[in-house]
């Protein structure tokens, strides 16, 4: 990428959807085997609505169309979320994530971009404040 997009562009959209099979391969990857990940009757004693996705699993899939916008892992510079919404994740129709990057702003003089992610899931936003500084590939 030559030149630096503008502030307002949308560098990336995507689509993800999260099935219970992609909540054990996480946690089996991750080491983080905390049932409310996994069986609706321990999320249900403790008053969760259902199985949530792991939050490192929902930012890592909310980087991921960044990332490969960017050029790799190697270019991102710092990303910081808050989780605002859990991801229930239903047995047999699992979840959908609906990703959109949107450049927030650009600072030429460091070759860096701030990507601005909103991230939803059933109708709402799921991270707040999701942000990624990346600086693209030449």
């Amino acid at each position: 990428m030559s030149t630096l997009p503008a502030v307002g562009e949308v560098v990336a959209e995507r689509t993800v959807a999260i099935s219970r099979d992609s909540l054990v391969r996480y946690a089996g990857a991750s080491g983080d085997f905390n049932p409310i990940h996994y069986r609706d009757d321990v999320a249900a004693a403790v008053g969760l609505p259902g199985v949530l996705a792991h939050g490192m699993l929902t930012m890592g899939v909310a980087v991921q169309p960044v990332v490969d916008w960017a050029g790799g892992a190697d270019h991102i510079v710092d990303y910081q979320v808050r989780f605002t919404r859990p991801v229930v994740v239903h047995p047999e129709e699992g979840a959908t994530l609906e990703i959109t990057a949107k450049v927030g702003a650009v600072d030429a003089d460091a070759g860096t971009v701030r990507v601005d992610l909103t991230v939803r899931f059933d109708g709402g936003t799921v991270l707040g404040k999701a942000q990624v500084v990346v600086r693209p590939a030449a």
